[in-house]
């Protein structure tokens, strides 16, 4: 927490709350508190916590007796620490069991993927799986229907009838989508139908729409 002689109120009430829960609190200067954060905008306080545990990707794809279908969401090379904060948002919000990461030529969670994610970072299950061309086809294999979404599909998601069984909503890159590979692997592509002039929606608000229509089928049946 940065050691200023007049503290601002929100990070005096920030320094009693972590006093109250017993977590150590130490004052230091503005210029090493700005070095040590990596962001730009630390707004004077930073924590420091243990590295989020990594989910085995079984166990997210795993059917379990009295719990609904397990509902992944695989991402396909988004490199934009904003929009895998805003996709881990909204896939925790929606109650996806988890979400899949390649380990190469993407974003992992970072600082500002952290802030984008406002929280949700801390309670979404995640994996990170070495390629996820051959992820999806183990998905096949333990039962799981692999979903990709496309802005050219020619069909809608709201016509997905897979929704309510195991699922997995495969979404592609800023600007290029999902990669060749990828989108073959995937049992069905879809996607989500547009009215305006604009060609497609950002990645992460594509994200939020398609899996709040997974969640809306499953709480219809």
């Amino acid at each position: 927490m940065v050691d200023d002689a007049e503290m601002a109120p929100i990070l005096a009430e920030i320094r009693d709350l972590a006093l109250a829960a017993r977590v150590p609190v130490r004052p230091v200067s503005r210029e090493r508190l700005l070095r040590e954060a990596r962001t730009e905008a630390p707004q004077g306080v930073l924590a420091q916590a243990d590295p989020l545990p990594e989910a085995a990707f079984e166990d997210l794809a795993r059917v379990r007796r009295g719990a609904a279908p397990p509902f992944l969401v695989a991402l396909d090379g988004v490199t934009d620490p904003h929009n895998l904060g805003a996709l881990l948002r909204s896939a925790e919000c929606a109650g996806v069991t988890g979400v899949i990461l390649p380990r190469h030529r993407a974003a992992h969670v970072t600082p500002a993927v952290t802030k984008a994610a406002a929280g949700a970072a801390e309670y979404v299950a995640m994996t990170v799986v070495a390629g996820l061309p051959s992820a999806l086809g183990a998905l096949k294999e333990l039962g799981v229907w692999t979903v990709g979404l496309d802005a050219d599909a020619p069909t809608s998601i709201f016509d997905l009838e897979v929704a309510t069984e195991p699922v997995a909503l495969v979404l592609g890159a800023e600007g290029r989508g999902l990669s060749r590979l990828v989108r073959q692997r995937c049992d069905l592509v879809v996607g989500i139908p547009q009215s305006g002039a604009t060609s497609s929606l950002n990645v992460a608000a594509a994200g939020a729409v398609a899996c709040f229509e997974i969640v809306r089928r499953r709480q219809a049946t």
